[in-house]
């Protein structure tokens, strides 16, 4: 949906919603990598998280999970119950 630089990324919530709907989705899997690759999520991984959640919810879209992409692994927020 969105693309950003080395070091960030700007998500804007009514983005994702109007991709949500027009896909007429009930739920949705965000994901995105580090470049760094390391998949620990930061606080502004948590705090997207939870504005889109809230974000999604008033279209009565769900958030099932946010995937933090690294070189070699991947993080799952719903897994470690940030989501």
């Amino acid at each position: 949906m969105v693309e950003g630089t080395l070091t960030q990324t700007a998500v804007y919530p009514r983005v994702a919603e109007r991709h949500a709907l027009t896909l007429d989705s009930a739920a949705a899997v965000l994901a995105h990598n580090h470049p760094s690759g390391s998949p620990d999520p930061s606080r502004a991984d948590e705090r997207l998280t939870a504005t889109l959640r809230q974000a999604l919810a008033l279209v009565e879209v769900r958030v099932l999970d946010h995937l933090v992409i690294g070189r070699l692994s991947a993080v799952s927020l719903a897994e470690r119950g940030m989501v």
